[in-house]
């Protein structure tokens, strides 16, 4: 058996190769500090087991930067429509949220698939129906970043209205939970349910703040501050 690793040249090798199957399992490796450990037979072990053929898996053994990933670079030059991307981890996939918000959304765009065998983001199998609608979300991550950047930033005047009001409903949704609802919703394959379970609410109130197609309701609007 082989694996294709960083310092490898992929040219010529199956996973790059014109003639190759279409639909293929793709894996991805990485060492990680926070592992306490620089060996990949783990991974490898579980990548094989979900289905990846050993020659198809890439790895990056070096813990660089995101930009210094020769591994991760080749496979998703490798990957083509229609195949699926496998991780150990999702933090294997991507060291910050921008970065791996760019890179799922390049994945979706480029219609290959994510599925994410342990860890936080397991749930993220994209050749299933609640797996496509968190691939869906992903795309608006970034943005759900920007709203805690610019809560944080607004503390004060936020803290200084509440304190200037007389009573009224407290709101259930933080601002960043409105926008994954919104988005959630947008999406055909989103089940309600799943989605009130996520957010710890009642379909009732769900429908307060968004409708059935995502469409911002008064609660949504007032959270985000449109009105």
């Amino acid at each position: 058996m082989r694996y294709i690793s960083s310092e490898q040249i992929i040219h010529g090798s199956p996973a790059a190769s014109n003639q190759r199957l279409r639909n293929m399992l793709i894996g991805y490796a990485r060492v990680s500090k926070a592992d306490g450990s620089q060996s990949l037979d783990l991974q490898h072990d579980d990548l094989r087991a979900a289905g990846v053929e050993q020659e198809n898996i890439y790895e990056d053994r070096a813990s660089g930067t995101y930009d210094d990933r020769p591994g991760l670079a080749a496979c998703l030059k490798a990957l083509r429509d229609g195949d699926v991307l496998v991780v150990w981890k999702l933090d294997r996939l991507g060291r910050s949220l921008a970065h791996l918000v760019n890179t799922v959304k390049d994945l979706s765009e480029r219609n290959i698939g994510l599925r994410v065998l342990t860890g936080k983001g397991a749930q993220i199998d994209t050749t299933t129906a609640s797996g496509r609608m968190v691939f869906g979300i992903f795309a608006t991550l970034a943005e759900f970043e920007r709203d805690l950047i610019r809560e944080r930033t607004m503390a004060g005047l936020a803290a200084a209205r509440a304190r200037g009001r007389k009573g009224g409903r407290k709101f259930v949704l933080t601002k960043a939970q409105v926008r994954l609802a919104q988005a959630a919703m947008a999406q055909r394959d989103t089940s309600v349910s799943d989605l009130c379970n996520e957010l710890g609410i009642e379909r009732v109130t769900l429908y307060r703040y968004v409708g059935p197609k995502g469409e911002l309701r008064d609660h949504g609007k007032r959270v985000l501050g449109l009105v």
